[in-house]
């Protein structure tokens, strides 16, 4: 199955699933504004409905249409849009309550791949499309994964080839004058504040954590257990390695030790070490720094705990 822009318009309309590339990951989309289409992805992925989604747009007008957004939202969105940041602000119009978990925030993006933005333009609303993987498991980045997790849940799926970026968006809060990252990305908190300034509040801090989706503490997680921060495999594990000269190249998350290249490859050498049924999973250690943050984020969450 891999329909044209017309017939993703078409299931969307009608109150159905899709299958939606995005530059992060696979998502499975439905019209925002429809409850009823909206609550076929919660039980698609068997995900709980405290868990808010994040609606797709157009363009950042279409995004003022939903959200109401101060000087620090649009000039987040005039930097980084199309692209995978997620703006939380106070909701408008035009989302169901069911995709904002009953918040009074909503979330809100860009994506920066054609595609997405062609079906999001001829549509004409706002698409909720959170991974379209089964809730927990590693995000899909290739048609083919996502098509193996919910395909079978999805009247239409569009192959926007592999995912450029690979792990899901930052989100930042902006309520309140305050402005704050929930949920790291590939868009770093240093790039953010040099748009914005210092951030004036921290997640945790600023109790606005729920209002992001991928705060799970167990979450991105394949079926073998995963360590992390380890120098060596153990019997029957696979190493994820990081850096040259670390382990099996087939499985580094990148040779050469460049950030990007890891976050890219991130979910899809998960899946696939998974498919060889080792007794574990280790990875290699992977810097903090810039966007080495996102990337311990979803490691220490597919490892089943948050540090």
């Amino acid at each position: 199955m891999n329909g044209s822009v017309a017939d993703a318009v078409a299931a969307l309309r009608n109150g159905d699933l899709l299958i939606l590339p995005t530059e992060t990951v696979y998502g499975l989309a439905a019209d925002a504004a429809n409850a009823e289409a909206v609550a076929k992805i919660f039980e698609a992925k068997g995900r709980p409905r405290f868990n808010p989604l994040i609606s797709h747009v157009a363009d950042a007008v279409a995004a003022e249409r939903i959200a109401v957004f101060d000087g620090a939202a649009r000039a987040l969105a005039e930097a980084f849009w199309p692209g995978p940041l997620t703006i939380v602000a106070p909701h408008r119009d035009g989302v169901s309550e069911l995709a904002r978990a009953g918040l009074d925030s909503v979330a809100v993006r860009v994506p920066g791949h054609a595609r997405a933005r062609a079906v999001l333009d001829a549509f004409g609303g706002p698409v909720v499309a959170p991974s379209a993987n089964r809730s927990g498991r590693p995000s899909p980045t290739t048609f083919a994964d996502a098509m193996e997790e919910t395909g079978a849940f999805a009247a239409a799926a569009v192959d926007g080839g592999p995912c450029a970026v690979g792990i899901e968006s930052t989100v930042v809060s902006v309520l309140d004058g305050r402005v704050a990252v929930l949920r790291p990305g590939s868009v770093t908190r240093l790039e953010i504040e040099g748009v914005v300034g210092p951030l004036t509040a921290e997640a945790g801090a600023d109790g606005q954590g729920h209002r992001s989706p991928g705060r799970l503490t167990t979450h991105y997680a394949p079926d073998a257990p995963v360590r992390i921060d380890v120098e060596a495999a153990r019997d029957d594990e696979i190493l994820l390695g990081f850096g040259p000269g670390v382990g099996d190249p087939r499985w580094s998350l990148s040779p050469l030790g460049d950030p990007r290249e890891a976050a890219a490859n991130l979910f899809r050498l998960l899946r696939e070490a998974d498919r060889e049924r080792p007794a574990g999973i280790a990875v290699s250690p992977v810097p903090t720094a810039g966007l080495g943050e996102a990337i311990n984020d979803r490691l220490r969450r597919a490892a089943g705990f948050v540090g």
